[in-house]
């Protein structure tokens, strides 16, 4: 099993270069396969592609959905992002912060 967890936490995707998280020591941190990256500019990447906030919502099995803002995200911005996921799905929306991809 040991062996297993150790190559599996190796095919996560790589923090996509854009994306400037809070601490640089994280630079080598995967991105969840079932989280939407918000970059500063409002582009939406989800396992590395760029995607609508609907189509990543309507591609997720049920449960909460993810989003892994930029740091330079403005607030407004990210709030509209959650607001529209929500209002589209009725689920929970779920930032991942620095401290959540740590080693």
């Amino acid at each position: 099993m040991l062996v297993f967890f150790l190559v599996a936490g190796q095919v996560a995707r790589p923090v996509d270069r854009d994306v400037d998280l809070v601490d640089t020591a994280l630079a080598a941190a995967r991105v969840p396969d079932d989280a939407l990256v918000l970059r500063a500019d409002g582009t939406t990447l989800w396992q590395g592609d760029a995607v609508t906030p609907e189509g990543f919502a309507v591609a997720q099995p049920n449960g909460p959905l993810r989003v892994l803002p930029d740091r330079n995200v403005p607030a407004r911005d990210l709030i509209a992002l959650a607001g529209a996921l929500r209002a589209a799905t009725g689920r929970e929306v779920r930032l991942i912060t620095a401290r959540s991809l740590g080693p």
